[in-house]
């Protein structure tokens, strides 16, 4: 298996701070506001890596070890099997600084350095006008938030995906990407799927014919992160095809729909539920999708295929002290087996620990990376 994969602002800012094949097609070239473009990604399109390294405030502790300086690394996944990971960079907006920026991150796990993939110095943005015509012109890159990802093989080349990103700023959308990782990744924004105004799109994962199905966390123009905090229904699952149009998948309305990840044979669907602490499984050869779930002892947040088949998520601990989705209790990562939907905690941290809102948790090779949505590290953990 793989990934083919209202409370003001401030008020929410504080909940969420304590929880702890491409073919060839007509484009559209477009120039960047601040860096002349050029067809091609630059192999340097990057700053220059950053190695590992403890900083003043981000040191290494008990069981687990950071990656110091990536900004709200809230999701990663790897490229195939080789050193790369992308990693998501939300920008301020939960940790109210509207200084930090949406990146991109190119981190190679196995030197433990990290550098900015995106926008980086030169990013390219190169419009698919045949694949993403509804998208009105380019991802301004002054003014975004790189959130859930999902990445899908391509048979155009070596080491060639099309990543898929929910992003927030100056507009919701699906934005999307080729990669060419067969040296060094490069990156090429390529087009875009506007979501609807009233949404706040966490996750996706990507289908077969180029589609995808997203979630939707919660309408930022309702009940919001309230909703979410009392588990009331918040949103479902979106669901979008190449040349039609985003509709709601019914059956699938949550309490905070978060990450979310498909069979290869997309049949089935896995959600989390971030607001009743539950990992969802929606079968979509039923309509409605006939759905089953499974109780964890955490606030989940994105998902992710390990290699042995099984599921990862990660969120803070909750307890028959403190229900909510927001604790401060410290946080877990939890293995759930899909097809007989048990759970079991694999590892994580108490209320010490300096890393805090614990967002993902992507295994690889004998260690389990953990991202966040609000910090300037990743944590690096032994798998058990």
């Amino acid at each position: 298996m793989n990934t083919k994969l209202h409370f003001p602002l401030a008020i929410v800012t504080l909940v969420l701070l304590t929880a702890c094949s491409q073919s060839e097609v007509p484009t559209a070239d477009v120039t960047s506001a601040d860096a002349e473009q050029s067809a091609t990604p630059s192999p340097q399109n990057a700053v220059a890596p950053v190695a590992a390294g403890e900083t003043e405030g981000c040191v290494n502790e008990a069981n687990i070890s950071y990656l110091c300086g990536p900004q709200n690394a809230e999701d990663a996944l790897r490229l195939g099997n080789s050193q790369w990971l992308l990693v998501s960079g939300m920008n301020g907006q939960l940790a109210n600084n509207p200084a930090i920026n949406g990146k991109m991150y190119l981190v190679n796990h196995e030197e433990r350095s990290w550098e900015v993939l995106f926008p980086g110095n030169n990013p390219v943005l190169e419009q698919d006008m045949e694949m993403f015509a509804s998208c009105p012109g380019p991802l301004d890159v002054t003014n975004f938030s790189a959130h859930g990802l999902a990445l899908q093989s391509q048979e155009s080349g070596p080491e060639r995906y099309r990543l898929y990103m929910t992003s927030h700023g100056a507009r919701e959308a699906i934005e999307v990407f080729d990669v060419d990782a067969f040296v060094k990744p490069t990156i090429k924004w390529i087009g875009c799927v506007p979501m609807p105004a009233t949404s706040w799109t966490n996750s996706i994962a990507i289908l077969g014919d180029g589609g995808f199905f997203a979630t939707q966390f919660m309408d930022p123009t309702g009940s919001g992160m309230a909703g979410v905090t009392a588990g009331d229904v918040t949103g479902h699952v979106f669901e979008w095809h190449p040349g039609g149009e985003v509709t709601v998948l019914a059956g699938t309305e949550l309490s905070g729909p978060n990450g979310i990840v498909i069979t290869d044979d997309e049949r089935y669907l896995f959600v989390a539920a971030f607001g009743t602490h539950e990992i969802v499984r929606f079968d979509l050869s039923s309509n409605p999708p006939a759905r089953e779930a499974v109780s964890i002892s955490v606030a989940p947040d994105n998902i992710r295929w390990n290699s042995a088949g099984n599921l990862y998520t990660a969120g803070g601990n909750v307890t028959d002290a403190c229900t909510g989705p927001v604790c401060g209790t410290g946080w877990s990562v939890i293995e759930i087996v899909p097809f007989t939907m048990t759970a079991t905690r694999v590892t994580g941290v108490d209320e010490t620990a300096a890393m805090r809102g614990v967002s993902s948790a992507l295994l690889v090779d004998d260690e389990i990376w953990v991202g966040t949505y609000g910090g300037e590290r990743i944590g690096i953990m032994p798998k058990p």
